[in-house]
């Protein structure tokens, strides 16, 4: 019988993140930096909230719940808060009646659409190479589309 010690796993170090080139950063909070940002760009929401402003510009919150198809007024709120929290967008506040607000993209915001747009870039290029993957995968596992 193996003793209660042996059992036990041990404790790994927590992912970082590591340069093209192989450096981790020594910085912790640069580590926690990058996790945040990829959870708030994996986040759904997020990214067509910010697709949305880039392809038509400044907008109101009525328009982009137009523009941002099935999400919710409560997720979309909370959405633009986080973005607006995180320096992505802008919110301007206008003095009239109804009150009109406006959201903006930031420099920021925008050069975080930049970045994602590598990600397009390479689901493009690598396509055909996925879809032939997900095929074999199903092929393979008796599922049917």
């Amino acid at each position: 019988m193996a003793s209660p010690k042996s059992s036990k796993k041990k404790p790994r170090a927590p992912l970082t993140f590591q340069s093209p080139d192989g450096r981790s950063s020594p910085r912790p909070d640069l580590d926690a930096l990058v996790q945040q940002t990829i959870a708030r760009v994996a986040d759904k929401w997020t990214l067509l909230t910010l697709e949305a402003l880039d392809q038509h510009g400044t907008l109101r919150f009525t328009q982009l719940a137009e523009l941002v198809d099935g999400v919710s007024q409560k997720m979309l709120t909370q959405t633009l808060r986080q973005m607006e929290a995180d320096g992505f967008v802008t919110r301007t506040v206008h003095p009239v009646i109804p009150p009109k607000v406006e959201y903006t993209l930031t420099a920021l915001g925008r050069s975080l659409g930049e970045a994602f747009c590598s990600v397009w870039r390479w689901a493009e290029k690598n396509y055909k190479a996925i879809e032939k993957a997900r095929s074999a995968y199903r092929m393979r596992s008796g599922i049917s589309r």
